[in-house]
C-alpha cells in the first residue's frame, strides 16, 4: 500500500491546512508544464491529495493502513483464525433504552392506542451533540480504535482495541459546548403514543427505532415491556380472561347471572348445581382464541339477615 503521507512529505497528525500547503508545494515543482521528467511523481502527489483531503477517503486509507490484511486474500484467514475482527470494523451499536409500562387487562384486551411518558438524553440542539469544537484524534486519526501486535513471525496477531487518547471517539474535544458544558446531550421530557397490539401480555416487548438515548453521536432503540396489571376487575392468564361473580342468597338462586365483559355485559344461564369449585366456561370469550372463565364465589352479610334461628 502506498504511504500518501510519505508521497506529500507530512506527518500523519498534519493539518488539513498544512497538507493543503504541501501538496501546492510539489504540485508545483513536479507539473509536466515546469518539469518535462515529473509526470508519474505529479500523477502520485494529486492522488495522495485527493485522498488525505477527504475526511472519508482519508478515515478509510487509515484503516487499512494500520491493517495490511484488510481487503487481502488472507483477511477471512486471520479473522476466522483469531477472530480479529480485521477489515470494515464492527457496526457500532448504542444500548437500548428499556422502560417498563403498565398494562391493565382491559388495555391487553382491547388494544389500541396509549401515551407513554418517559425521559431520555437527547443531542444538545446548539453543539449538535459534539460537545463542542473538536478535532481529529492524533492517535486514531478518527478510527475510534488502534491495532495492537501480539507474538511474531507466522503467529502474529493483529488485535483491534478502543483508542485510549479519545475513549473510542475518533475526535479530541477542544471547546467545551456551554449549553450542555461539553456533553452532548440534554435530558428530555418525552410524551409518545404507541398502538398496543390486541392481547399484548408479560414477557412480550415493544421496539421503537432512535426513540432512546443519545450515545456518542446515535440514538439508541425504545424497549417497551408490558407489565400485565391483574388487581383488577378482570385477570388474565394466558389467552383466558378471568372473571370473579360475587353472588348473594338472593341472586345464587336465580336462572341467568349477568356478567361484565369488555364487549359488554353478558347474561349467562345459572348451573343447575352450584359448585364454586368449577368456573364456568364461557367459549370464544376471551382473548384472541381464548376462553372466558366465571369463577362463583358467595358473599352475604348474616347481620342483615331476618330469619332468625329461635329454640
Amino acid at each position: 500500500m502506498k504511504n500518501y503521507f510519505e508521497i506529500l512529505g507530512v506527518k500523519e497528525d498534519a493539518t488539513d491546512e498544512e497538507i493543503k500547503k504541501q501538496y501546492r508545494l510539489l504540485s508545483k515543482k513536479y507539473h509536466p508544464d515546469v518539469n518535462p521528467d515529473g509526470g508519474e511523481k505529479f500523477k502520485e502527489i494529486a492522488e495522495a491529495y485527493d485522498v488525505l483531503s477527504d475526511p472519508k477517503k482519508k478515515i478509510d486509507y487509515l484503516k487499512q493502513k494500520d491493517n495490511p490484511f484488510a481487503g487481502g486474500p488472507f483477511e477471512e484467514f486471520f479473522k476466522n483464525m483469531y477472530n480479529q475482527g480485521g477489515g470494515t470494523p464492527p457496526i457500532r451499536k448504542v444500548a437500548d433504552k428499556i422502560i417498563k409500562l403498565p398494562v391493565t387487562v382491559l388495555e391487553s384486551y382491547k388494544g389500541g392506542p396509549k401515551t407513554i411518558n418517559y425521559q431520555r438524553n437527547i443531542a444538545c440542539s446548539d453543539c449538535g451533540g459534539s460537545g463542542g469544537d473538536t478535532q481529529l484524534c492524533a492517535v486514531c486519526h478518527g478510527a475510534g480504535h488502534t491495532i495492537q501486535v501480539l507474538g511474531s513471525g507466522f503467529f502474529q496477531q493483529k488485535v483491534r482495541v478502543a483508542c485510549p487518547h479519545c475513549q473510542a471517539k475518533g475526535h479530541i474535544l477542544i471547546n467545551r459546548c456551554h449549553s450542555c458544558s461539553g456533553v452532548g446531550t440534554k435530558n428530555h421530557f418525552e410524551s409518545i403514543t404507541v398502538s398496543l397490539p390486541q392481547g399484548i401480555d408479560d414477557g412480550q416487548f415493544m421496539k421503537l427505532e432512535g426513540r432512546g438515548d443519545f450515545i456518542q453521536g446515535m440514538y439508541g432503540n425504545l424497549i417497551i415491556q408490558p407489565i400485565i396489571e391483574q388487581g383488577g376487575q378482570f385477570q388474565k392468564m394466558g389467552s383466558d380472561l378471568i372473571y370473579n361473580l360475587f353472588l348473594d342468597l338472593k341472586t345464587i338462586t336465580e336462572d341467568f347471572y349477568r356478567v361484565p365483559h369488555p364487549d359488554g355485559e353478558l347474561k349467562i344461564p345459572a348451573p343447575m348445581i352450584f359448585d364454586t369449585t368449577k368456573p364456568l366456561r364461557l367459549k370464544n370469550k376471551g382473548f384472541p382464541n381464548g376462553d372466558m372463565y366465571v369463577k362463583l364465589n358467595v358473599r352475604f352479610d348474616k347481620s342483615k339477615q331476618t330469619d332468625k334461628i329461635v329454640d
